[in-house]
């Protein structure tokens, strides 16, 4: 099942087991925008949605029979109330569940650049102090400017699986942060990465990562799509490489989302999008296409087989997702409602929804097997 949001609600889109045949369910929150829709992996029943409504604001819902009823959060994610910097929470915009060893653990990212987490499946809401109100925070984050276009935001929130305590998060803009005791402290860790709009291209902070992975069975290794580039860091080294380089020259290696094989930390995809002069964020010369790489971003491969020969796709971070089945099969959304799939890790594609709302998400997700998604769901 994909998971999909958008600008005028969130959608299910089931597939058969051959991934050939695929049904859309009718819109939940139709109207309202659907930032994020994530099934907690752990029990595989709890759909949390980041959602922006009307008269509620930025907020959260939640559902444990995959859309059927949905309630909203008893105390959504927030900024501490009289807090010194007078910041307000525009959108909730990024939601990861919590280390396998802690359930109902939940961590969220906002525009501006908060960090949040519940303890109880997404019903009530914390702040992280620890982020939230580090001494560097106003140097680190864009505040109380916010120059991107969506307004700066916190997103890419990873978990070491090894250890609950170690995460990452990116910052757009501001970079990528790291913390090793639970959030108390945080560091950036940005080396080797470019910022080419400084006077100083290579900042200890102040990058605009568009999307960060951690690959799940290999977490040393991590690759980055920035406003500047593709990046790959292994760990212990703690500096990023550009394998964007080895992209071909007419096309860059600009773009917003990165995905990962969930087996194989050598194999990445991304969308390229042209980055030139205005920033149109479509596919170059509107030949769309994603790009594969088997050997950890030594070189790249075109895959466009099935794709239109001309379309101006534009893709946001969190809208290309990939399955675990194998071959894996991998799908994104773009802006203008379609949802694009492939069940040969990338080599050839189909359209499996098409005039959707503008995408603001894809998740893949595996239902417990007795669970019934929504067929149609509209609160």
């Amino acid at each position: 099942m994909l998971l999909v949001g958008t600008r005028k609600g969130a959608f299910f889109i089931r597939g058969d087991e051959q991934r050939s045949a695929w049904t859309v369910s009718e819109p939940s929150f139709l109207g309202h925008i659907a930032q994020h829709l994530v099934l907690d992996p752990r029990d595989r029943r709890r759909l949390v949605l980041a959602s922006s409504t009307g008269h509620l604001g930025p907020t959260v819902f939640l559902s444990d029979d995959l859309g059927h009823t949905w309630s909203e959060a008893t105390q959504p994610p927030a900024f501490r109330s009289g807090e010194r910097l007078g910041r307000s929470l525009k959108s909730v915009f990024w939601l990861t569940p919590g280390h396998p060893s802690q359930p109902g653990v939940w961590w969220a990212g906002g525009s501006p650049q908060g960090l949040f987490t519940s303890r109880d499946g997404g019903d009530t809401w914390e702040p992280v102090d620890g982020w939230n109100d580090h001494p560097m925070w106003e140097t680190w984050a864009e505040w109380p400017e916010q120059n991107t276009p969506d307004g700066s935001m916190l997103h890419s929130i990873n978990i070491d699986p090894r250890d609950a305590s170690h995460m990452y998060i990116g910052l757009s803009s501001g970079g990528v942060f790291e913390t090793v005791d639970g959030g108390l402290d945080w560091a950036p860790i940005n080396a080797g990465c470019e910022a080419s709009f400084f006077p100083d291209p290579y900042p200890e902070f102040g990058h605009d990562p568009h999307c960060v992975r951690l690959h799940p069975l290999h977490p040393d290794r991590i690759y980055q799509q920035n406003h500047c580039g593709i990046y790959r860091m292994d760990r212990p080294e703690g500096r990023w490489v550009r394998i964007g380089e080895n992209m071909p020259k007419e096309v860059g290696d600009i773009g917003f989302p990165v995905e990962l094989h969930p087996r194989d930390p050598d194999v990445a995809w991304v969308f390229p999008m042209d980055g030139t002069d205005v920033w149109p964020r479509t596919s170059p010369e509107g030949r769309p296409a994603v790009y594969r790489t088997r050997d950890a971003g030594e070189s790249w491969t075109r895959c466009d087989s099935g794709l239109p020969e001309r379309a101006w796709f534009t893709v946001k971070r969190q809208a290309m997702t990939a399955d675990n089945n194998d071959p894996v099969g991998l799908y994104f959304g773009t802006t203008s409602g379609e949802v694009w799939a492939s069940k040969d890790e990338g080599s050839s594609w189909t359209c499996i929804a098409a005039h959707l709302p503008e995408i603001y998400s894809l998740e893949f997700a595996e239902p417990a097997a007795d669970a019934e998604p929504a067929s149609k769901s509209n609160p």
